[in-house]
């Protein structure tokens, strides 16, 4: 049976504006307004399911979702790289975050490795196609959108940190476990100018 998995990747916040490793924060107001004004463009499902954290469950609540915490859905683990800048990491760890980017294995911060990320989302997508056809809605850290384009397609893992994904944008995955299409990046806020 098919199955249609639609991720949805969450609004801005202050964290993401900074470049900063995960943390949990939730959407600042202008990405709340912007998941308002693209409630209306969320496609329907038949199960809807959002990442643990502030950020996820605030864009679901102001998509309008009743989203169901899903653990599988967290955020890359990143250890005590939580929280930091990107530049302030490297500044401090330059030999740690050439590992982290050159090796899918490492895991300097002592969080998950990309291939652990990989792995997760793999299996939380497995396990939603094995559970017979419809339509699942997942609102998902960009990690874990990107890890679950990476497992869903059999790319290399090297292919992650080639995939962007912006807020509030949708990809879908169709298909089943072991042959999935993709639909990516469409975006569900209207555009501001």
């Amino acid at each position: 049976m098919t199955v249609r998995v639609m991720l949805v990747s969450p609004a801005m916040n202050a964290a993401l504006r900074e470049a900063r490793f995960a943390g949990d924060a939730a959407p600042d107001a202008s990405g709340l307004r912007a998941a308002r004004l693209a409630a209306p463009r969320v496609p329907v499902a038949d199960r809807v399911v959002c990442g643990p954290s502030a950020r996820c469950a605030g864009t679901a609540g102001a998509l309008g979702l009743r989203a169901v915490p899903e653990t599988a859905l967290r955020d890359w683990e990143l250890g005590r790289w939580a929280g930091a800048r990107l530049d302030e990491v490297g500044a401090r760890e330059p030999d740690g975050v050439a590992a982290w980017l050159g090796d899918p294995s490492a895991a300097p911060h002592g969080g998950e490795s990309l291939l652990e990320l990989c792995g997760r989302a793999g299996a939380w997508l497995d396990a939603v196609s094995g559970e017979g056809g419809g339509r699942v809605l997942a609102v998902a850290e960009p990690p874990v959108v990107r890890a679950s384009v990476v497992h869903a397609l059999g790319l290399p893992p090297e292919a992650f940190w080639r995939l962007d994904v912006a807020p509030l944008t949708l990809t879908e995955l169709s298909g089943r476990a072991g042959r999935w299409n993709l639909r990516c990046g469409r975006p569900l806020a209207p555009e501001t100018s």
